[in-house]
């Protein structure tokens, strides 16, 4: 069986709900643990900050 490969994730492609969420991990120190594990390898109360975090910048963009 042959290995799956990674290949680098280019964060201006993506939709800006996606963008927001690796923007804000990034902020948060947390952006090289999702590439190397993904989204699942966050504890809930990471997870849980990344999406205080987004709620509250898509708040203030709407106002």
């Amino acid at each position: 069986m042959a290995k799956k490969t990674k290949k680098e994730l280019d964060i201006n492609v993506l939709p800006e709900n996606e963008k927001l969420k690796y923007e804000i991990a990034e902020e948060l120190g947390l952006l090289e643990k999702v590439k190397a594990e993904g989204w699942k390898s966050l504890s809930s109360k990471e997870t849980g900050r990344i999406g205080g975090l987004v709620t509250k910048r898509k708040r203030k963009l709407y106002k």
